[in-house]
């Protein structure tokens, strides 16, 4: 019911958009939000929004070079992450909830491999 897509592998400095899809359940969800988990690392939210107010927060690894975005109209999600980094390597799954922190709903992730 969320579906990833838009993850590759891209060089330092480049830029991706990854996007989750919605379906069913998901799509009374109050709060949507991003993670990451890197190899050998635990996994860390990078943004979440409240799909009501567009209210967003943003982790200080990645403020600065993360938006995330809905787009009602198509049910999608969307985490734009620019001056990409070896570090911002990692599996990225998208999460939704009826309140933040509360993820009733994962997505099977994208993969990200900056080199």
């Amino acid at each position: 019911q969320l579906v990833e897509s838009g993850g590759g592998s891209v060089q330092a400095g480049g830029s991706l958009r990854l996007s989750c899809t919605a379906s069913g359940n998901t799509l009374h969800s109050s709060c949507m939000a991003w993670f990451r988990q890197a190899p050998g690392k635990e996994r860390e939210g990078v943004a979440r929004i409240a799909t009501g107010s567009g209210n967003t927060y943003y982790a200080d690894s990645v403020k600065g070079r993360v938006t995330i975005s809905q787009d009602n109209a198509k049910n999608t999600l969307y985490l734009q992450i620019a001056s990409l980094k070896p570090e911002d390597t990692g599996m990225y799954s998208c999460a939704a909830g009826l309140v933040c922190y509360h993820w009733a709903y994962w997505g099977q992730g994208t993969q990200v491999t900056v080199s």
